[in-house]
């Protein structure tokens, strides 16, 4: 359940660099320990592996994402566009989402991102709709891309 099921993350992370793998699995503790209650969404994709948090078991509700990539892991928010950002640190052209990249975790802004991941999380609580099944800290595969395009 939850934090404690890594079994198929760390599968799906694999092919990647150590120090990529180490980032990833960080930032995953980082936000577990501030969400408990939260589900992790995982998609093992064809160019990348993605996991997010979820306020239930819907993409909709996603308030931050990791998406690992060859040598560096993008920790993003779903709807980054509608966070406060004084320090203008996170990246992102599109209409939705944010993120930064992150390479070690010694660059990672610890403070200034429980800011933005509150924000990221209200925002979600208020745009989610009732739902028939509630999910609580679950650990949730969503998809497994058959073909994938992974670091060699």
């Amino acid at each position: 359940m939850g934090k404690e099921t890594v079994d198929n993350l760390v599968r799906f992370i694999l092919p990647y660099p150590d120090s990529v793998k180490t980032a990833a699995l960080w930032l995953r503790e980082f936000v577990w320990d501030l969400y408990p209650e939260s589900n992790e969404l995982i998609y093992d994709n064809y160019n990348a592996v993605a996991f997010g948090w979820s306020l239930s078991d819907k993409l909709a509700d996603v308030f931050c994402s990791i998406a690992v990539a060859r040598d560096h892991v993008n920790f993003g928010f779903n709807w980054g566009v509608r966070l406060a950002d004084p320090k203008k640190i996170l990246l992102g052209n599109g209409n939705q989402y944010r993120y930064i990249q992150v390479r070690v975790k010694e660059d990672f802004p610890e403070e200034y991102i429980k800011h933005l991941l509150e924000q990221a999380y209200v925002d979600r609580l208020e745009q989610k709709k009732p739902l028939k099944k509630e999910f609580k800290g679950e650990t949730i595969v969503k998809s497994i891309s058959p073909v994938k395009r992974r670091p060699s």
